[in-house]
């Protein structure tokens, strides 16, 4: 089955009851037994929930893995991966991450004796120099957010699969339309659903795809014992999602170019991060195992300014200034005092994280709109 038609009947099939051909939302916590332990299959709400189960089956199918986790947001789904790990494990992490991943990181998973290593990845080789018997878990994001860094999985899943280390790679700005890491080798597969796969702004969720049944079995138990599911409603707003993954994204992947090249020729631009430039590092390894290179991009206007960057993102108008990416609408931000602020300045700076640089999530709205907008802006 292709990837456009796995998003609509990928591991779904209509409703046992009734045949409906959304899955319904069983909004209950519990459910009838005729005997102690005598149930259909599910029992407590925690635990399974049909709704829930339907996301978490077209979870797997869409990133053609076994296994899927539908949790109550991305941070919960990592908190669950980094429960995997004890005092005195140690983990080698993106240096170029999401600020709330960091966050947990640094104040929650330091604090319970797990020792953090942030490595620039953008040559793969770099990450054995970190290696060592206390590894357990090589963290990677790519693209990187917000500096649009490229890292090689299947590289990267070599490194692991030699020295016995997990890969878990946060797919969220690929999603699985662009990029499937576990067929390129990692063995855990991570997605802010909030992002692209919910796609509309609406809800907020976490997912995660394996296809090791062992490796499911113990996220499964630490979901059911942690509790950070989503809930039934959540679920069919993401099942809904999934089903027009593949065509946003098209047309994602079109503005973005074509907005892309609007800032790289715009005489107030100093540099825009997009990794499908054949001048970006690793474009070669981006072309290589992405189908395309999305509608996430960042950007530093001339001079590298605070004042000016603050300027353009609060004059645009049909880009909203606001937390977020990867639904139908536009977004824009400033990464160092909104997604990243909580990473300390001199260590986010050293990444390209400065005080100018501007991230925008390209939406689905018209090519010359939005061009049109941050001309104006930029004026």
């Amino acid at each position: 089955m292709k990837f456009n038609t796995k998003t609509i009947h990928g591991k779904q099939h209509p409703d046992f009851a009734y045949g409906a051909v959304m899955p319904p939302i069983y909004q209950t916590s519990t459910y009838a037994q005729t005997t102690p332990g005598g149930h259909k299959g599910f029992e407590y709400s925690r635990t399974h929930n049909p709704t829930r189960q339907a996301l978490e089956n077209a979870f797997a199918s869409i990133e053609n893995g076994e296994f899927g986790l539908a949790f109550g947001s991305g941070l919960a789904a990592i908190d669950a991966v980094m429960k995997l790990l004890k005092p005195g494990d140690e983990v080698i992490s993106t240096n170029d991450l999401y600020g709330g991943t960091y966050r947990l990181f640094t104040s929650i998973f330091e604090g319970f004796g797990i020792k953090f290593h942030f490595v620039g990845m953008n040559n793969a080789a770099n990450i054995e120099n970190f290696v060592n018997d206390n590894t357990k878990l090589i963290w990677v994001e790519t693209p990187t957010n917000p500096m649009l860094n490229i890292i090689d999985i299947k590289a990267t899943a070599t490194i692991a699969k030699k020295h016995n280390i997990l890969l878990a790679v946060d797919n969220t700005f690929a999603t699985p339309y662009l990029q499937q890491p576990l067929d390129l080798g990692a063995d855990i597969v991570m997605h802010s659903a909030t992002k692209y796969i919910g796609g509309h702004s609406d809800l907020v969720m976490g997912a995660l795809i394996v296809s090791d049944k062992d490796l499911a079995n113990r996220l499964y138990f630490i979901q059911n014992a942690s509790g950070a599911i989503c809930g039934p409603q959540d679920a069919f707003l993401a099942l809904r999602g999934i089903k027009t993954l593949h065509v946003r994204m098209q047309r994602h992947c079109e503005n973005g170019k074509a907005v892309a090249n609007y800032l790289a020729s715009h005489p107030k631009v100093e540099k825009v991060y997009w990794p499908g430039f054949e001048n970006h590092p690793n474009h070669s390894i981006a072309k290589s195992q992405m189908n395309d290179f999305g509608g996430m991009m960042s950007f530093n206007t001339k001079g590298n300014n605070y004042e000016d960057a603050i300027k353009v993102v609060e004059n645009l108008k049909i880009f909203t200034l606001a937390e977020s990416l990867g639904g139908v609408e536009s977004l824009a931000g400033h990464p160092a005092s909104m997604t990243h602020a909580s990473i300390p300045r001199e260590e986010r700076i050293k990444t390209g994280v400065v005080d100018s640089l501007i991230r925008l999530s390209v939406g689905i709205e018209d090519e010359e709109d939005l061009i049109n907008d941050l001309k104006q802006a930029l004026g």
